[in-house]
């Protein structure tokens, strides 16, 4: 009798640690099926600049977070022209030849943004030709001080470095000493599709010495060289709104929000803790994606884009903690570097996400996936691939 006893408890025991270790295997979530959000650089053609549709429809908790690229090339081109309209004809055109030449430094041919901000200079002041490619460009018109001046677009050029990387602030250094001896008072405006760029122009030992300069991004060294008189422009893609955006997405969707809830709360509405992101920033559901608006910076406003101004929007919650992998596609990228990632350390902790950062080297993709590893150790992922075309190479590893 005994031993029946004992048989029928043995059996309880292991009928109840199979009942268990089910709902605990029934409840795990695969990494096919956890949270995914794009940022930054948006998976696309680099050639067309087609969405990569498979990419941001990936599973249903997939999305993308960035800023409104064709609003800030726009933005971009309204800031020189504006500039411009009330300046001083006699100190812009330095060589009175009745004609404003400028040069351009692009930051990479096949990357949405920079062809946006390309697209965005030359439209304002004539120059586009149809195309963002460094050579195709025409002869354009604008107004300075009242005065009509014939625009040129001296020489436009990809800055790529010795290593491959992109958006190159030592190719630009290079450059612009290049163009300066080569074009020398023929150059009145020097444009670059970032600040990056921008502030390796003003390294050039013989950089022409006040020549108006115009970067984008709104990097803290770039504001500050606009408080200093050095940099005359640059455009804020709302960083901060990004940074946020993209953790925002992610914890959404990790307390199990569906639908427009996912890119409502905290954006439009306030979430479940009470936060909500200050600036506008705006969902498009073709692209199954959020975009943060772009604002000019100049003189008049920089004070207010100085480091450390933080969204007052965004406090410590009580959400439980989950972790997330994130990819930087390269560590020397000025931008993520000094402006997206110190905001994403900021924000993570207040969302209550545990960030584990992992950094490219800008110029092969297997310097990100090489330590895109151990994902089922963590909840969700937010990816910034080297190449807009990789997403595939990503989404390859969660599939199981």
């Amino acid at each position: 009798m005994k031993k029946i006893i004992l048989a029928l408890l043995v059996l309880a025991v292991v009928s109840m640690s199979f009942i268990s270790c089910s709902k605990a295997g029934g409840s795990k979530v695969l990494n096919k099926d956890k949270p995914l959000v794009f940022f930054n650089r948006q998976p696309s053609d680099p050639t067309t600049g087609t969405i990569d549709t498979a990419a941001v429809n990936w599973n249903a908790k997939t999305y993308y977070v960035g800023f409104d690229a064709a609003g800030g090339g726009a933005v971009q081109g309204k800031l020189i022209t504006d500039f411009l309209a009330s300046a001083d004809p006699a100190k812009i055109d330095r060589n009175g030849d009745g004609t404003i030449g400028y040069v351009l430094c692009i930051g990479d041919v096949g990357h949405n943004d920079s062809k946006a901000r390309t697209e965005g200079v030359r439209k304002a002041l004539g120059t586009w030709a149809g195309s963002t490619d460094p050579t195709v460009k025409q002869e354009g018109s604008v107004t300075v001080g009242g005065k009509k001046f014939k625009v040129v677009e001296l020489e436009a050029k990809a800055m790529t470095g010795t290593d491959g990387s992109t958006w190159n602030a030592n190719a630009a250094t290079e450059a612009m000493g290049g163009w300066a001896t080569k074009f020398d008072k023929a150059i009145d405006l020097v444009l670059s599709n970032n600040d990056g760029m921008a502030m390796g122009c003003l390294q050039a030992s013989n950089y022409p010495a006040g020549v108006p300069i115009f970067g984008y991004d709104a990097n803290a060294d770039a504001v500050e060289a606009i408080g200093a008189g050095k940099l005359f422009g640059t455009v804020s893609q709302n960083v901060d709104a990004q940074a946020a955006g993209t953790l925002q997405v992610i914890r959404n969707l990790l307390d199990g929000l569906t639908g427009a809830d996912v890119y409502t709360k905290g954006f439009s509405a306030p979430d479940q803790y009470g936060n909500k992101i200050t600036p506008e920033v705006q969902y498009k559901a073709d692209q199954r994606g959020l975009f943060a608006l772009n604002g000019p910076v100049d003189p008049s406003n920089w004070k207010s884009y100085t480091e450390g101004n933080r969204d007052a929007g965004i406090k410590q919650t009580n959400a439980e903690k989950k972790k997330v992998l994130l990819t930087i596609y390269n560590s020397a990228d000025n931008f993520l570097s000094s402006s997206y990632l110190p905001a994403l350390k900021y924000y993570a902790p207040l969302m209550g996400i545990d960030l584990t950062v992992v950094q490219g080297d800008g110029q092969s993709e297997a310097s990100c996936l090489d330590k895109f590893t151990n994902l089922g150790n963590f909840d969700a992922y937010a990816i910034n691939m080297v190449k807009t075309n990789s997403a595939a190479d990503y989404t390859d590893k969660l599939k199981y």
